[in-house]
């Protein structure tokens, strides 16, 4: 991002008309295990409680009939006459009776997520949203686009009929990506089709602008289109799932506000990357890096050794890394010939020189 410090603006007939600063934000390092933990947590605060009946598997007069009677103590229906009678009830075990651990409306539904954790996550996909090749691989149809991201005039905030936001859309090659919501719309499977969520279909773009003269209106209709107003960027609707690359289609004004608004989050800055370049295993590999490696103990050249050997085999490598292993390994071997002495009497004192020259030759080898 650095590279391009810049972005065009195209005007509502698809030509270049300008250009505006890169906000600060876009290049924010991308962290996907932030943007996932913390689209897990706040997609559980849009959850509506939900509970059985408190009355569930509880309402019949059974009683239990006690011992004696060669069966479970188990609560069991009364009367006679009917399939019911003698029936066991209440438990979770038995048939028609209640669950184990009802649940509850009054369970914890909420996660609080980190005021700047979640700062942090939209950032993150704010700056995934300026990398082709991740809108790319959510599915998203930009291979037409211009450039990525991409920047409106302003004056498409006054549009509001559907029909001139999909010939904006068109204009702008962006249409393919709606077509592509279309094509996706299936009835669910399950029992939510009967709970006012019939069809189930892929996310469109998202169009971000800075204040609404219509331009909501005019974009509600259109399928998988969704509008934001910059000032309240929702990671929901930035990385959907908690896949970061959506596409967003911004109006210069909402580009525009984008540093201000970053500026005057208190106690947050934009996070900045650890390295530029990610790419280790290039890095490590470059002419710069390998024209300088070296073994240890070995002199610098042009061309690294390939051979490495191990200390914990060759002690001349070993006493190079640890100078004082020598000294440790010649107070064991000292050890040892003490523990012969002692054992041999006075033929070990008459083979002394023979132990220093032991000694010597063990060290050296």
């Amino acid at each position: 991002m650095a590279a391009r410090p810049t972005i065009s603006v195209f005007s509502a007939a698809g030509e270049s008309s300008g250009s505006v600063p890169l906000p600060a934000v876009f290049s924010a390092p991308i962290r996907i295990d932030v943007v996932q933990a913390v689209h897990k947590s706040i997609a559980k605060n849009r959850r509506q409680a939900y509970a059985v009946n408190k009355m569930a598997g509880h309402q019949t007069s059974a009683e239990s009939w006690g011992t004696g009677r060669a069966v479970a103590r188990i609560p069991r229906v009364g009367g006679g006459g009917t399939q019911r009678s003698g029936q066991a009830a209440f438990g979770n075990m038995c048939r028609g009776g209640r669950m184990f651990a009802p649940t509850k409306t009054w369970r914890k539904w909420h996660v609080k997520v980190n005021h700047n954790q979640r700062r942090y996550a939209v950032a993150s996909a704010l700056a995934a949203s300026a990398v082709p090749s991740l809108v790319l691989a959510r599915g998203h149809r930009i291979e037409q686009i211009q450039e990525v991201p991409l920047v409106v005039s302003s004056s498409v905030e006054s549009v509001d009929k559907t029909k001139a936001a999909v010939e904006l859309l068109k204009t702008l090659a962006a249409f393919p990506d709606v077509a592509k919501v279309s094509n996706s719309r299936k009835i669910r499977a399950g029992k939510g089709k009967w709970r006012n969520r019939r069809y189930r279909q892929r996310r469109g773009p998202l169009v971000v602008y800075g204040k609404d003269e219509g331009i909501v209106r005019a974009f509600r209709n259109v399928p998988g289109v969704e509008t934001s107003p910059v000032e309240s960027l929702n990671l929901l609707q930035l990385a959907p799932g908690g896949h970061v690359g959506r596409f967003v289609i911004w109006t210069e004004d909402a580009i525009k506000q984008l540093d201000s608004i970053y500026e005057n989050k208190s106690g947050f800055s934009i996070p900045t990357a650890k390295i530029s370049n990610t790419d280790v295993t290039r890095l490590i590999n470059s002419d710069e890096i390998q024209s300088v490696v070296r073994p240890a103990g070995q002199p610098t050249q042009k061309r690294p050794f390939t051979q490495k050997k191990n200390p914990l085999r060759n002690k001349a490598v070993l006493f190079r890394l640890n100078p004082y292993a020598k000294t440790l390994r010649r107070q064991e071997l000292l050890r040892q010939e003490r523990k012969k002495a002692g054992k041999g009497g006075k033929k070990a004192a008459s083979t002394g020189r023979a132990g220093e020259a032991f000694l010597a030759n063990h060290l050296a080898a």
